[in-house]
């Protein structure tokens, strides 16, 4: 096949996953900016090479004219979780979009793989518009915790080096390194209240940080520089005290004061145009 050939079949899966990659990053932002937990901690997105097209294709006796039907993961996307309770609330949320659709589901977290590997995969449908028109493509998600995700980075790395004859020692200490994982994403689970606590209280104050340092920055177009210039004094005292309820007040109290300055601004242009 022609190289040329090889970009045309390529390019629809390419812009599949920059696409999916932005929505699902953006859904990251989203939770953030509500003060809520997200079950996502990070996306990754690829596009199978050619190389590795080619091989799963003589492996499984795949002819070129049912290579993406049966090649399913040309486009692939990762999901990693902190925990292993946000994995099924991923999946969830894939479930219930409306702009893909699931062919299938595997769960090898239920169901392990007898060389320890651990994950959830999803094969879905996603339509992307090309310059053809609109093209229906398979994507592979993958959705796993960060500590399943560190063992199947390492497993594939060997199972790439030993093109699947791996030495049995190596397969023992995976195998024993799956067991940790497995204890790992255990005793996670049990402090995982406490983190995500941790965490929302976290992005609670960086984003009331962000809203009253972008109320200074209005006050300075509407009001007397020296008066705002205490209130950013004040505002770095309270900072300092690492209070979160006292920042709250202070932010309240911010916005009542701006809200003021920009009334008297409106009332200032109003009179203007009265002249």
């Amino acid at each position: 096949m022609e190289i040329q050939l090889w970009r045309e079949i390529l390019n629809p899966y390419e812009l599949a996953v920059k696409e999916l990659t932005v929505k699902f990053n953006h859904l990251i932002k989203e939770h953030r900016q509500l003060d809520i937990y997200c079950p996502i901690e990070q996306v990754t997105g690829r596009v199978k090479s050619i190389n590795s097209i080619l091989e799963k294709m003589q492996r499984k006796n795949i002819t070129w004219g049912n290579m993406e039907v049966q090649v399913e993961d040309i486009a692939g996307m990762r999901i990693i979780c902190q925990f292993y309770e946000d994995i099924e609330k991923v999946v969830e949320i894939i479930r219930n979009r409306s702009d893909m659709a699931v062919k299938y589901e595997k769960d090898y977290i239920t169901h392990m793989k007898e060389s320890g590997y651990r994950s959830y995969h999803m094969i879905v449908y996603y339509n992307v518009e090309t310059f053809q028109g609109t093209k229906q493509i398979q994507v592979e998600f993958q959705i796993r915790t960060l500590a399943m995700n560190f063992w199947a980075t390492i497993e594939h790395s060997l199972q790439y080096k030993y093109k699947g004859n791996m030495p049995e020692h190596l397969t023992q200490r995976l195998s024993k390194a799956a067991d940790a994982i497995i204890a790992l994403d255990r005793e996670m689970s049990s402090v995982r209240s406490e983190v995500m606590d941790a965490q929302n209280s976290s992005q609670m104050q960086a984003n009331l940080v962000a809203d009253i340092l972008n109320n200074i920055e209005n006050l300075y177009r509407y009001s007397n520089k020296r008066e705002v210039a205490k209130i950013q004094d004040e505002f770095y005292r309270i900072y300092s005290a690492k209070d979160i309820e006292q920042l709250e007040r202070f932010h309240k109290q911010l916005d009542i004061i701006s809200e003021g300055y920009r009334a008297q601004a409106v009332t200032l242009e109003d009179d203007l145009e009265g002249y």
